[in-house]
């Protein structure tokens, strides 16, 4: 998470949507970065709304601040976390995809009650509104680097060139139309708010 004060500008860190190359370009001059621990640096719109927004609220008397974040296509961000959990440092954890096809992982995702090497949350519950207006106000596609970067020099002005940071290995990834299928039924508010950017 970063935090730009003056701008009154959140950055949100949904995990596997480039965020890490964002906190290295943008982090020297935000005002807060946030880091560590993983569950604070990709802190969802529900932990920002209970603990940031009291902190700026009553601390530093803002009443609102806009909330950047980035969402993937719901298959490339699976595709994503399974190259990940293939890198070798993996390798015989519940958490690796070592022995795995992706459409095993994708199933398993799939199930209410998961396996370990399948359990990476979900992109619409991180975004979810809050019951009382609390927010994303500036949503971007991954894929339309593009428009991140202009928003972000109007808003920043600029902002320095961005590189790759933390990638997955490349390997070509192909869900069967089965699949595909399962995934767009049981987790069709993924489909539907990454279909609402368009």
């Amino acid at each position: 998470m970063l935090v730009f004060w003056k701008e009154k500008l959140v950055i949100l860190a949904v995990p596997k949507t480039g965020t890490t190359a964002l906190a290295q370009a943008l982090g020297p001059r935000a005002d807060i970065v946030i880091n560590d621990p993983p569950e604070l640096k990709h802190a969802p719109v529900f932990r920002y709304n209970r603990f940031f927004r009291p902190m700026f609220e009553k601390a530093c008397g803002v009443d609102s601040m806009d909330i950047m974040a980035v969402m993937r296509d719901p298959v490339d961000w699976l595709g994503s976390w399974y190259r990940y959990r293939r890198r070798p440092f993996t390798k015989g954890t519940p958490a690796s995809t070592h022995d795995v096809s992706f459409d095993d992982f994708v199933t398993e995702y799939c199930k209410e009650e998961r396996r370990a090497f399948a359990n990476v949350g979900s992109q619409a519950k991180f975004l979810e509104p809050r019951p009382n207006g609390t927010r994303v106000t500036h949503l971007f596609r991954y894929e339309d680097q593009d428009a991140i970067l202009s928003f972000l020099d109007e808003r920043l002005s600029d902002v320095p060139e961005l590189t790759r940071a933390n990638a997955s290995p490349q390997m070509d990834l192909t869900l069967s139309p089965d699949v595909r299928a399962l995934l767009q039924k049981t987790h069709a508010a993924e489909f539907a708010l990454y279909v609402s950017l368009g």
